[in-house]
């Protein structure tokens, strides 16, 4: 059977209207980030840039203490953004994060602040995919305040939801059929773990980057994430603070429309027990996140084995574009897609290009440097594509 021939179960859609285009609720965090909250953000992403965890280091930069890296800003919101991208009920669906496009205004992130996540679900719309047939992307804006009424950052997050039942069909169609699938190859740790090394020196001391030292066509350094496990998907998902203990409370009241239903009875979870034992509604050990830890509930929904997340996989973007930028630069914009998983036991090396440099629209005597980065496992699978805008002083 190929897969035009597939008789797929239909999608559900008829409850997601109602949510576009409406600003909704949800929980937010009881208290300000600390520094701890920061180190252990970016030893989950595997970003060594001492500005975020060496105070001593971070105290002789141009910030003059530990700062956050761009993609922290993410860490504020239930679900890094993903919240307002997922509302509605569609019966029997899953979801993965597969898009992202953020806009910073300026305002970096330290230990003390305090963030306001403000939310609304933007739009959808039904399509066919390779991976599942009839499915949705959904997207969701939030956008992030800090407790001085500045603007950090929006965020237009993208959701697939799809259903499991479907993406098997088609699996057990690609196997029937001697498809390739995603093969079971193992990097080689060893060469990983160099070039890595490598990759980390190029920001091991202060970096000063100026838009004068940019040319068209320059390549950034090969960054390496990896290998991956179930240990690093593990660590990604505790330094998340919307899965720890009594950290949330409700948000201004408006209205709520987060699903409730999932596509395995297993991964349902009952408020009511929850109530009694917080590790059920943790998501990794009960509820959907299971999926990319457990190996029966990842081949449940179409997945070869344990997989990474969405918003990790933009996280690492963002680091990598962050660590070559330096001190001088900040990320204005960017636009990521997801193409494939980060499996368990692959690495995913990141490549960047110059594309363009200019005069910054908005900022005097400032460069516009624009970047283009693929995402691709050491078997050559891509697994995202991602642009960026830059903003570096011309000259230091």
């Amino acid at each position: 059977m190929t897969a035009g021939e597939i008789e797929f179960e239909p999608l559900d859609t008829s409850d997601l209207d109602r949510w576009v285009g409406q600003p909704i609720g949800g929980p937010r965090l009881k208290e300000p980030m600390t520094a701890m909250d920061i180190r252990r953000w970016v030893q989950a992403m595997e970003n060594p840039n001492r500005l975020h965890f060496d105070e001593a280091f971070a105290a002789e930069s141009t910030f003059g203490r530990l700062v956050a890296p761009q993609s922290f800003t993410m860490w504020w919101c239930r679900g890094q953004g993903g919240f307002s991208a997922a509302f509605g009920e569609i019966p029997g669906a899953h979801l993965s994060e597969v898009a992202d496009e953020w806009w910073f205004y300026g305002p970096r992130l330290y230990p003390g602040d305090r963030v306001r996540c403000d939310r609304m679900h933007f739009d959808y719309r039904v399509t066919t995919t390779g991976f599942a047939g009839p499915s949705v992307f959904q997207r969701g804006d939030t956008t992030y305040i800090n407790d001085r009424g500045e603007i950090v950052a929006k965020q237009r997050n993208t959701m697939l939801r799809f259903l499991p039942a479907n993406a098997r069909k088609i699996a057990e169609a690609a196997r029937a059929a001697g498809g390739a699938g995603s093969p079971d190859v193992v990097a080689d740790r060893a060469k990983v773990g160099e070039e890595k090394l490598a990759y980390y020196r190029t920001f091991a001391d202060h970096v000063q980057r100026c838009g004068k030292g940019v040319s068209v066509g320059d390549e950034l350094p090969l960054g390496v994430i990896g290998p991956h496990s179930v240990a690093s998907f593990t660590t990604q998902w505790r330094a998340r603070p919307d899965n720890v203990w009594g950290v949330l409370t409700d948000d201004i009241a408006l209205p709520l429309g987060y699903p409730t239903a999932t596509s395995s009875p297993d991964m349902v979870v009952d408020p009511a027990v929850a109530a009694i034992d917080p590790g059920r509604a943790d998501g990794l050990y009960y509820g959907p996140a299971s999926t990319h830890v457990d190996l029966e509930k990842a081949r449940a929904i179409g997945m070869p084995r344990e997989f990474g997340y969405g918003y990790a996989i933009s996280a690492w973007t963002m680091d990598y574009i962050g660590n070559w930028a330096g001190e001088l630069g900040a990320i204005t914009h960017s636009k990521f897609r997801n193409q494939a998983p980060a499996l368990a036991g692959d690495a995913t090396y990141l490549r960047g290009t110059v594309k363009a440099v200019s005069d910054d629209p908005l900022v005097a005597g400032a460069a516009r440097v624009t970047v283009d980065v693929s995402l691709r496992s050491q078997n050559e699978v891509g697994i995202g594509v991602a642009t960026f805008e830059v903003r570096l002083p011309w000259s230091i």
